[in-house]
């Protein structure tokens, strides 16, 4: 049968396969996913270039740093050092993925294909929703990698492997809530090169600002109650939690983010993703080059 025509003379608008609702929108997030998977697989230097840079915080920090800070119960005792490190270096990774995942949504964007995602007949926000899933699996693959680099230089997990999948879960579910923070920034700008540095330059102050690297008590008090509340330092002090890397005798802030680290982790996140992805895919909707 042939399809209907527009007897106005104008091109026949894209029909919406029927069905759609959650089902559409997860087949839809779940082909767009593959896409950007096929072509990181085709791009193997940026996964490369995505890997180097965790390694020679883990060396740089481990070594150059780890006699010099001192940990409350553990003195400057370089190995207590590098229990302590650890979480912080994996959550600084997956935060910094960030980056990465608003570059490559302006790149579309610049290259006209986020215009033509839009005239298909796919859910809204698929297209978001892959991106950042893609983004979260090369996530896990750079995490892999990196624990293997830090059990090399003394780094332990000490409470079972369930404890610590839980650990790498928090780690990824963080990840994947700042990707959208990323995306939206991707959106909001006009090149890659600005999405990459309007990605960067607010993470360092999140990232260090908080007890990833040296802990609250070292800090100004003023600063002390923002790395506390710190959502980044919630997972990481979870994850040292999980990992059993909390140092002898650790004495928890009354902050009620450190108090309930897991918790406060899992809210951080979750509220991340539903304010940023809400906004995200609004800004998809409307934006233009």
């Amino acid at each position: 049968m042939s399809a209907p025509t527009d007897t106005t003379g104008t091109a026949p608008r894209p029909v919406v396969p029927k069905g759609g609702g959650i089902g559409q929108s997860v087949s839809d997030s779940l082909i767009v996913a593959k896409r950007n998977l096929l072509r990181m697989l085709r791009i193997p230097e940026v996964v490369i270039f995505g890997l180097i840079q965790p390694i020679m915080f883990v060396v740089l920090f481990s070594y150059v740093f780890g006699g010099s800070i001192n940990i409350p119960g553990a003195g400057l005792d370089p190995a207590a050092y590098r229990e302590f490190l650890m979480a912080g270096i994996f959550a600084q990774t997956v935060t910094f993925a960030t980056a990465g995942a608003g570059a490559g949504i302006a790149e579309d964007m610049h290259k006209g294909l986020i215009d033509r995602f839009r005239s298909l007949p796919m859910a809204r926000g698929a297209v978001l929703t892959g991106r950042t899933l893609a983004d979260a699996v090369q996530t896990a693959l750079t995490l892999v990698v990196l624990a293997v680099v830090a059990l090399l230089v003394g780094w332990r997990a000490h409470n079972g492997v369930p404890k610590a999948l839980a650990a790498f879960g928090l780690l990824l579910l963080l990840g994947y809530a700042f990707t959208w923070i990323g995306a939206l920034i991707g959106l909001s700008v006009r090149t890659p090169e600005a999405a990459t540095s309007g990605g960067l330059i607010w993470l360092f102050p999140l990232t260090f600002v908080s007890v990833a690297f040296v802990p609250s008590q070292n800090m100004p008090a003023f600063l002390q109650h923002v790395a506390e509340w710190n959502p980044f330092s919630a997972t990481v002090v979870a994850a040292r939690e999980l990992f059993g890397n909390l140092p002898p005798g650790y004495q928890a802030p009354d902050a009620w983010p450190m108090q309930n680290p897991v918790l406060a982790s899992v809210l951080y996140s979750v509220l991340i993703v539903l304010v940023f992805r809400t906004l995200a895919v609004r800004k998809y909707r409307s934006a233009t080059v």
